[in-house]
């Protein structure tokens, strides 16, 4: 949470805000002030990120890379420091906050270790008919990458644009949520410790005018994480410069449980899935859909778990306060509208939403048209439901404007189900293992958004590709010409009849 800092102008009588708290939303207290970039700020720190962005990649993938190892190295030492600030600022716990940071640290030792073999120049046939050509590809970087990042996981979730950009020979300027800007600067600064001769990663904080301001600055790319509503807005005012996105969005995931499932792991990994985090993730598990023929036991085993789960700020609560006040209206909204259509909560409920702080929630018997299940909820909130076949968990799961992530456990279809759920990543007999996987891509559909991070795909989306042919002998038949003649067109003709005019 923040709060705007406001001075006044003695002279024409105003109040103009310059600054902003960010609050630790388990107290309110202060953890920290930042400025409100205004445009002509955001737009000094793109001409800033423009003349670093040359020599940057100037430094090509080794030079690159070994800073980059550098700054991983700065942030594994001091991790604990960075955690306390993700704690102060989220809520989350220490653990959770280094769980995060983790995670980052190994995205940023894969992308500056793979960059090279994921984006130096390839060579591509050119064909028998262009044979006197050698055909290369190549990946240059963009220039200058805008990164809009998110509160919810404000190390790990930006720094799969940010790390991935950086590696592709990209300067990146950073707008932190307005709730966890101290995450950002801590990022920022320790990246100056490493890289002091130019501006190459930079911070700018500030509301939502900051990141309109940074959509109109002249960047070659802007990286988004957060909600669909905030995505479109940012989608038509970078429309208004051609600048091209990229949308993380949220996601309304799915967990499948097959009769043959490990009932004990499904259950274990829908309640963290579902719970860690107070719920705020876009890869959690927020529906789960069982064979009816566990259903009952599998219902049993989760309630029992999740009875042993307590949001609080103590050292021994599992998750903290929601980050975001406003969404405590939405999770109660969609908890009393279930129970209001016939569904039973099995723990918690409406009482379970407090003023900072939601207990678990299990929700069963919930109709499929309800606001808990159409609708991102992003609380420590589940429905349950019963299907009579796998058939049928895979349609309901697919039955959504969302297409993020997704789980499914099975012992003998686990692979099979996975391939027919449209979700952009799904984990097998486990829950947001991909996430954690460096190699692999992330992102989703629909209103989920479009684009890639991590793995090599999370490279290539901040390099622009270039083609390049290049002639090494004078070909037999030279069709780039006006001297061209009549029987060099029947020669064409006859060669391509060859090639491609089998019946």
């Amino acid at each position: 949470m923040s709060t705007v800092r406001t001075q006044s102008d003695g002279d024409a009588g105003q109040v103009v805000a310059d600054t902003f708290d960010s609050l630790d939303p388990a107290t309110g207290e202060v953890v920290s002030s930042h400025p409100i970039h205004a445009a002509e700020a955001v737009d000094a720190a793109v001409r800033r990120a423009r003349d670093a962005a040359g020599w940057w990649a100037s430094l090509d993938f080794a030079g690159r890379a070994e800073r980059l190892q550098r700054w991983k190295g700065v942030i594994t030492r001091r991790a604990g420091e960075l955690a306390e600030v993700v704690h102060a600022e989220t809520g989350k716990p220490h653990s959770d906050a280094m769980l995060e940071i983790v995670l980052a640290i190994d995205h940023i030792g894969w992308a500056a270790k793979h960059a090279r073999k994921v984006l130096g120049p390839k060579r591509r046939p050119p064909g028998l008919l262009m044979a006197n050509q050698s055909a290369t590809v190549e990946y240059q970087p963009l220039g200058v990458v805008g990164v809009i990042g998110p509160w919810n996981y404000p190390v790990f979730t930006p720094m799969g644009s940010i790390a991935y950009a950086l590696a592709a020979g990209n300067s990146v300027v950073f707008k932190p949520s307005e709730y966890t800007p101290g995450v950002g600067a801590w990022l920022v600064d320790r990246f100056a410790e490493v890289v002091p001769e130019r501006p190459v990663f930079q911070l700018i904080t500030g509301y939502g005018e900051t990141g309109a301001a940074l959509c109109r600055s002249g960047l070659d790319k802007i990286a988004f994480t957060g909600s669909a509503g905030t995505g479109r807005k940012i989608m038509a005012t970078c429309a208004e410069t051609l600048t091209p996105v990229l949308m993380e969005c949220g996601g309304k995931d799915a967990l499948l449980v097959d009769e043959d499932a490990d009932l004990e792991a499904a259950a274990d990994a829908a309640v963290w899935g579902g719970m860690s985090n107070a719920g705020q993730t876009c890869v959690g598990v927020e529906r789960v859909y069982v064979h009816e023929r566990v259903h009952q036991e599998f219902v049993a085993k989760v309630a029992e778990k999740a009875r042993s789960v307590r949001a609080g700020s103590d050292p021994d609560a599992q998750y903290g306060p929601m980050t975001m006040p406003g969404q405590l209206e939405i999770i109660r909204r969609h908890i009393a509208d279930a129970l209001a259509r016939g569904a039973k909560a099995v723990i918690g409920g409406s009482d379970a939403v407090g003023d900072r702080y939601v207990q678990p929630t299990v929700l069963v018997d919930v109709p499929e048209d309800a606001d808990a299940v159409r609708e991102e909820t992003f609380g420590p909130t589940l429905t349950i439901a019963k299907v009579p076949d796998m058939d049928d968990a895979v349609a309901k799961a697919n039955d959504s404007g969302y297409g993020l992530g997704s789980a499914v456990y099975s012992r003998r279809r686990g692979a099979e189900l996975a391939s027919r759920l449209k979700a952009g990543m799904t984990s097998v007999n486990s829950v947001i293992s991909f996430a954690a996987i460096p190699a692999l891509p992330f992102g989703g559909s629909g209103e989920s958004g479009f684009g890639r991070i991590h793995g090599p795909e999370g490279l290539r989306e901040f390099a622009r590709s270039k083609a390049v042919a290049r002639q090494r002998f004078s070909p037999p038949i030279l069709l780039t010409t006006f001297a061209r003649s009549a029987k060099t067109d029947a020669r064409v003709r006859k060669l391509i009849t060859l090639l491609h005019g089998r019946r």
